[in-house]
């Protein structure tokens, strides 16, 4: 008789209890540390502290008083060769290095970079904002400026000099409400050409301009300044201003303002 084959039970092994799921740390976004924002309340100033504000970053206000001369002091020669305002300080700049930057327009085309806000990324749109930002920095700032001075300021009223610069100032103005007739900003969309525009034109009645005859750059100019970031930026620094000073009647000012030449190495 053969003999009966023994079944075996066949032995599984136990089931492996499933690893403890490991807990990822929940990235926590990091908070941008403050730029410092070296500040007097010019037009060239308030460019960048309605800038900052656009942008939503979180800066502290570094009075730095022109008519005093603190913009000739060695630590901020350091941050702004020129001895202008307005500079920044950026303690996250490019590769979280700290990073300062002097000049109005450079410091604006820094942040929109940064932010990727009012300044494209597209080659022909970055073109055009910067055609318009220059025109800016180069013309109508400066111009603007020296009515200013010829118009208020000088210690000798030069009927040249005041009608030179008034009308030249006319004339950009020309050139900027021609530009706004088929457009509600410079470049198209709103950008830092506008910004860098809008501190300056702010000013039209010292320069002996009347918006009235300009009405493409008076809407513009009301539609800039109803921006909520435009309104906030532009009362930066308002605590520093006297509503009744003149820097013509100032000798101490008109002396650091208008009468530098270079001045030697420390």
């Amino acid at each position: 008789m053969a003999a009966s084959k023994k079944k075996t039970k066949r032995r599984t092994a136990p089931a492996k209890k499933a690893a403890p799921r490991e807990k990822t740390p929940t990235s926590k976004r990091v908070k941008p540390r403050a730029i410092e924002l070296y500040f007097w309340p010019t037009s060239n100033g308030l460019k960048i502290s309605i800038m900052l504000e656009e942008c939503r970053l979180p800066y502290d206000v570094k009075p730095v008083n022109i008519n005093r001369g603190e913009q000739f002091a060695p630590e901020f020669l350091r941050i702004s060769p020129n001895n202008r305002i307005p500079a920044i300080v950026d303690p996250d700049g490019p590769n979280g290095k700290s990073i300062a930057i002097f000049e109005s327009g450079a410091i604006l085309q820094y942040l929109g970079r940064k932010t990727g806000k009012f300044y494209p990324t597209d080659e022909r749109g970055r073109v055009e904002v910067d055609e318009w930002l220059f025109w800016q920095v180069g013309g109508l700032g400066p111009m603007a400026g020296q009515a200013h001075h010829f118009r208020g300021d000088a210690a000798e009223q030069i009927p040249y000099a005041i009608a030179r610069y008034t009308d030249e100032v006319n004339r950009l103005y020309g050139v900027m409400n021609e530009r706004l007739a088929a457009r509600d900003y410079l470049a198209g969309r709103y950008s830092i050409a506008d910004i860098a525009a809008w501190t300056w034109s702010r000013n039209w009645k010292r320069q002996g301009q009347n918006l009235d005859d300009f009405p493409h750059v008076k809407a513009w100019h009301e539609r800039i300044a109803a921006r909520p970031a435009v309104q906030r930026g532009r009362i930066v620094g308002e605590y520093l201003r006297d509503p009744n000073y003149q820097i013509g009647l100032d000798p101490v000012a008109s002396k650091i303002l208008f009468g530098q030449r270079a001045r030697s190495a420390p």
